[in-house]
């Protein structure tokens, strides 16, 4: 335990004589055209990140919208096959003894049948939702690197500024 706590006191000296902070370095006085670059490049920034950020929660909703939507499109599809089951089991049931194996093979193909659209359909309702997904995160991805553009563009605007 002595050891342990020796060498934890001893790793916080050496760790705190690593830890000065170097010499300030010289740096030149800012020129009044590096200060207005800089003002300028960071309305720029701040303009774009904002912009970014409009394009992430127009995409954020869109995603939002068609998820939802998706989700009463397949709760419709689905009540729609149960209620097309209910009628073919009724059928079924008003048949004759005689018509009941008949009755019961056509309830059963249109049962496949209403299984059928019903999937078809939520399929359908995925694939769309899969799409604004993937155009919402190209929309992302293109505000980002948009936004990244504005700040190097800044960022070589003050450095110009600096040289003359």
């Amino acid at each position: 335990m002595n050891k342990l706590l020796a060498s934890l006191i001893a790793g916080l000296f050496v760790s705190g004589a690593f830890a000065q902070a170097p010499a300030a370095s010289v740096m030149p006085a800012a020129t009044p055209a590096v200060v207005k670059a800089e003002v300028k490049a960071d309305k720029a920034t701040a303009k774009a990140v904002t912009a970014e950020a409009k394009v992430d929660a127009k995409a954020n909703a869109k995603v939002e919208k068609s998820e939802v939507k998706t989700g009463e499109v397949k709760a419709k599809a689905h009540d729609k096959a149960g209620q097309t089951h209910a009628k073919a089991d009724a059928k079924v049931v008003k048949a004759a003894p005689q018509d009941k194996p008949a009755a019961a093979a056509k309830a059963e193909k249109v049962d496949a049948q209403a299984d059928a659209k019903a999937s078809t359909t939520i399929v359908n309702a995925t694939a769309k939702t899969d799409k604004v997904k993937v155009d919402a995160k190209a929309d992302k991805a293109n505000a980002a690197v948009a936004t990244a553009a504005v700040k190097a563009e800044g960022k070589a605007d003050v450095k110009a500024a600096a040289v003359k």
